[in-house]
Protein backbone atom coordinates (compact mmCIF):
# COMPACT_ATOMS: atom_id res chain seq x y z
CA UNK A 1 0.00 0.00 0.00
CA UNK A 2 1.17 3.52 -0.78
CA UNK A 3 0.55 6.41 1.62
CA UNK A 4 1.75 9.91 0.77
CA UNK A 5 1.00 13.12 2.59
CA UNK A 6 1.77 16.79 2.93
CA UNK A 7 0.65 19.73 5.08
CA UNK A 8 -1.11 22.59 3.31
CA UNK A 9 -2.50 26.01 4.06
CA UNK A 10 -1.99 28.50 6.86
CA UNK A 11 -3.15 25.94 9.45
CA UNK A 12 -0.97 23.12 8.13
CA UNK A 13 -3.76 20.61 7.59
CA UNK A 14 -2.51 17.19 6.50
CA UNK A 15 -3.69 15.90 3.13
CA UNK A 16 -3.14 12.19 2.46
CA UNK A 17 -3.14 10.07 -0.68
CA UNK A 18 -3.99 6.40 -0.18
CA UNK A 19 -3.46 3.86 -2.96
CA UNK A 20 -2.86 0.17 -3.47
CA UNK A 21 0.45 1.08 -5.09
CA UNK A 22 2.25 3.31 -7.54
CA UNK A 23 0.40 3.90 -10.80
CA UNK A 24 -3.00 3.14 -9.25
CA UNK A 25 -6.13 5.09 -8.39
CA UNK A 26 -6.00 6.84 -5.03
CA UNK A 27 -8.22 8.31 -2.34
CA UNK A 28 -7.45 11.96 -1.59
CA UNK A 29 -8.13 12.64 2.08
CA UNK A 30 -8.71 16.18 3.40
CA UNK A 31 -7.51 18.44 0.57
CA UNK A 32 -7.66 21.80 2.32
CA UNK A 33 -6.42 25.30 1.76
CA UNK A 34 -3.74 25.69 -0.93
CA UNK A 35 -3.63 21.93 -1.50
CA UNK A 36 -3.99 21.92 -5.30
CA UNK A 37 -0.37 22.49 -6.30
CA UNK A 38 1.25 20.06 -3.83
CA UNK A 39 -1.46 17.51 -4.61
CA UNK A 40 -0.78 17.60 -8.33
CA UNK A 41 2.95 17.26 -7.61
CA UNK A 42 2.32 14.21 -5.39
CA UNK A 43 0.03 12.64 -8.00
CA UNK A 44 2.72 13.05 -10.65
CA UNK A 45 5.50 11.77 -8.36
CA UNK A 46 3.65 8.54 -7.58
CA UNK A 47 1.78 8.24 -10.91
CA UNK A 48 -1.59 8.29 -9.15
CA UNK A 49 -5.08 9.18 -10.37
CA UNK A 50 -7.74 10.38 -7.90
CA UNK A 51 -10.65 7.98 -7.58
CA UNK A 52 -12.43 9.89 -4.82
CA UNK A 53 -12.03 12.73 -2.36
CA UNK A 54 -12.81 11.85 1.26
CA UNK A 55 -13.11 14.46 4.02
CA UNK A 56 -12.84 13.58 7.70
CA UNK A 57 -14.99 16.63 8.52
CA UNK A 58 -16.23 19.83 6.96
CA UNK A 59 -13.90 22.53 8.32
CA UNK A 60 -12.45 24.83 5.68
CA UNK A 61 -8.84 23.85 6.29
CA UNK A 62 -9.74 20.26 5.34
CA UNK A 63 -12.10 20.79 2.37
CA UNK A 64 -11.15 24.10 0.73
CA UNK A 65 -9.71 22.41 -2.38
CA UNK A 66 -12.18 19.51 -2.50
CA UNK A 67 -14.60 21.00 -5.03
CA UNK A 68 -11.85 21.95 -7.48
CA UNK A 69 -10.20 18.52 -7.27
CA UNK A 70 -13.59 16.88 -7.82
CA UNK A 71 -14.19 19.09 -10.86
CA UNK A 72 -10.76 18.48 -12.38
CA UNK A 73 -10.80 14.72 -11.92
CA UNK A 74 -14.56 14.05 -12.16
CA UNK A 75 -14.74 12.33 -8.77
CA UNK A 76 -17.14 12.70 -5.84
CA UNK A 77 -16.43 14.40 -2.52
CA UNK A 78 -17.40 12.02 0.29
CA UNK A 79 -18.35 13.64 3.60
CA UNK A 80 -20.67 12.74 6.46
CA UNK A 81 -24.10 14.33 5.82
CA UNK A 82 -24.03 16.24 9.13
CA UNK A 83 -21.15 18.35 7.81
CA UNK A 84 -22.49 18.93 4.28
CA UNK A 85 -23.75 22.44 5.15
CA UNK A 86 -20.20 23.48 6.06
CA UNK A 87 -18.83 22.96 2.54
CA UNK A 88 -18.98 25.80 -0.01
CA UNK A 89 -21.12 25.21 -3.09
CA UNK A 90 -19.71 23.54 -6.16
CA UNK A 91 -18.73 20.19 -4.71
CA UNK A 92 -20.67 17.07 -5.70
CA UNK A 93 -21.12 15.80 -2.15
CA UNK A 94 -21.76 12.12 -1.47
CA UNK A 95 -22.91 10.89 1.98
CA UNK A 96 -20.23 9.12 3.96
CA UNK A 97 -21.69 6.87 6.62
CA UNK A 98 -20.50 4.24 9.07
CA UNK A 99 -19.39 0.93 7.59
CA UNK A 100 -16.95 -0.59 5.14
CA UNK A 101 -16.56 1.08 1.76
CA UNK A 102 -14.37 0.28 -1.22
CA UNK A 103 -12.62 3.19 -2.90
CA UNK A 104 -9.77 3.11 -5.40
CA UNK A 105 -9.26 -0.60 -4.77
CA UNK A 106 -8.97 -0.12 -1.00
CA UNK A 107 -11.26 -1.39 1.76
CA UNK A 108 -11.87 1.41 4.26
CA UNK A 109 -13.77 1.16 7.53
CA UNK A 110 -15.54 4.41 8.38
CA UNK A 111 -16.71 5.28 11.89
CA UNK A 112 -18.87 8.29 12.68
CA UNK A 113 -16.99 10.07 15.50
CA UNK A 114 -18.84 13.26 16.47
CA UNK A 115 -17.24 15.73 18.84
CA UNK A 116 -14.89 17.96 16.86
CA UNK A 117 -17.78 18.48 14.46
CA UNK A 118 -21.13 16.75 14.21
CA UNK A 119 -20.03 14.89 11.09
CA UNK A 120 -16.44 13.97 11.98
CA UNK A 121 -15.35 10.48 10.95
CA UNK A 122 -12.44 8.14 11.59
CA UNK A 123 -11.14 6.01 8.72
CA UNK A 124 -9.40 2.69 9.41
CA UNK A 125 -7.30 0.93 6.78
CA UNK A 126 -5.81 -2.55 7.02
CA UNK A 127 -2.91 -2.92 4.61
CA UNK A 128 -2.04 -6.06 2.65
CA UNK A 129 1.31 -6.01 4.44
CA UNK A 130 -0.50 -6.47 7.75
CA UNK A 131 -0.25 -2.94 9.09
CA UNK A 132 -3.12 -0.89 10.46
CA UNK A 133 -3.75 2.80 9.83
CA UNK A 134 -6.15 5.25 11.43
CA UNK A 135 -6.92 8.48 9.59
CA UNK A 136 -8.06 10.47 12.61
CA UNK A 137 -8.82 13.89 11.16
CA UNK A 138 -9.10 16.42 13.97
CA UNK A 139 -10.43 13.91 16.50
CA UNK A 140 -6.99 12.77 17.67
CA UNK A 141 -3.51 14.28 17.32
CA UNK A 142 -0.10 13.27 18.61
CA UNK A 143 -0.30 14.34 22.25
CA UNK A 144 -3.65 16.07 21.95
CA UNK A 145 -7.28 15.80 20.83
CA UNK A 146 -9.61 17.93 18.72
CA UNK A 147 -10.97 21.23 19.94
CA UNK A 148 -14.69 21.48 20.63
CA UNK A 149 -15.26 25.25 20.84
CA UNK A 150 -16.26 25.74 17.20
CA UNK A 151 -19.57 25.12 15.46
CA UNK A 152 -20.67 21.51 15.88
CA UNK A 153 -18.15 20.80 18.65
CA UNK A 154 -19.18 18.86 21.75
CA UNK A 155 -16.67 17.84 24.43
CA UNK A 156 -18.76 15.01 25.84
CA UNK A 157 -19.33 13.49 22.41
CA UNK A 158 -15.64 13.82 21.53
CA UNK A 159 -14.73 11.97 24.71
CA UNK A 160 -17.28 9.30 23.85
CA UNK A 161 -15.84 8.87 20.35
CA UNK A 162 -12.33 8.52 21.76
CA UNK A 163 -13.43 5.99 24.40
CA UNK A 164 -15.57 3.87 22.11
CA UNK A 165 -13.71 4.06 18.79
CA UNK A 166 -10.06 4.94 19.47
CA UNK A 167 -9.02 3.35 22.76
CA UNK A 168 -10.01 -0.21 21.72
CA UNK A 169 -7.71 -0.14 18.66
CA UNK A 170 -4.49 -2.20 18.73
CA UNK A 171 -1.39 -0.41 20.03
CA UNK A 172 0.46 -0.88 16.74
CA UNK A 173 -2.15 1.09 14.78
CA UNK A 174 -0.45 4.04 13.07
CA UNK A 175 -2.33 7.31 13.57
CA UNK A 176 -2.32 9.81 10.69
CA UNK A 177 -3.88 12.97 12.15
CA UNK A 178 -5.34 16.06 10.56
CA UNK A 179 -2.48 18.24 11.83
CA UNK A 180 1.01 17.50 13.08
CA UNK A 181 3.12 14.33 13.09
CA UNK A 182 2.01 10.72 12.94
CA UNK A 183 1.82 8.59 16.08
CA UNK A 184 0.55 5.20 17.22
CA UNK A 185 -2.37 4.19 19.40
CA UNK A 186 0.04 2.65 21.90
CA UNK A 187 2.01 5.87 22.22
CA UNK A 188 -1.14 7.97 22.64
CA UNK A 189 -2.61 5.54 25.14
CA UNK A 190 0.42 5.96 27.42
CA UNK A 191 1.50 9.58 26.78
CA UNK A 192 -1.51 11.62 25.63
CA UNK A 193 -2.61 13.64 28.71
CA UNK A 194 -6.12 14.08 27.34
CA UNK A 195 -6.81 10.34 27.51
CA UNK A 196 -6.77 10.50 31.31
CA UNK A 197 -9.67 12.97 31.21
CA UNK A 198 -12.10 10.95 29.15
CA UNK A 199 -14.37 10.31 32.10
CA UNK A 200 -14.60 14.00 33.02
CA UNK A 201 -17.70 14.69 30.93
Amino acid sequence: MLVAGFAAGALGANCYLLAAGRGEACVVVDPGQDALEPLEAALAEHDLTPGAVLATHGHFDHVASAAEIARRHLVPVMLHPADHPMVPGGAALTPLTTGMIELAGLALDVDHAPGHTEGSVLVRVRTEEGGRLLISGDTLFAGSVGRTDREGGDRGRLHGSLRELVLPLPDETVVLPGHGPASTIGRERTTNPFFTRLDDD
